[in-house]
């Protein structure tokens, strides 16, 4: 890890997280583990280029795991997933806020 990751963990992890199709991925793996190929059909035929390097960087990153199964998520990234639905849960009561600007 980079002295500049090291000092700024939230902006690495925005970093992974902004990257197209990687919270797709993420959300295809939550309920079961998948093969390349389902999770390829799950996320509307994404490239095989675009998933291998989205994986590797989640692999890379411990958030997603291969196992006999398929690709998992880690205990990591399930614990991601938790409070990215807590995030969720807040946008939606933010959406409904009248001061928010349009």
């Amino acid at each position: 890890m980079s002295d500049k990751k090291a000092q700024r963990p939230i902006m690495a992890l925005l970093d992974i997280l902004g990257q197209r199709w990687v919270l797709r991925i993420i959300w295809e793996l939550r309920d079961a583990p998948l093969t390349f190929r389902a999770l390829r059909e799950r996320c509307d035929q994404i490239s095989p280029t675009v998933l291998n390097q989205r994986l590797a960087l989640l692999r890379e990153n411990g958030l997603v795991e291969l196992g006999d199964a398929g690709y998992q998520p880690t205990q990591s990234c399930k614990d991601l997933g938790t409070i990215l639905m807590q995030l969720s849960d807040w946008s939606k009561s933010w959406d409904r806020t009248p001061e928010k600007p349009d």
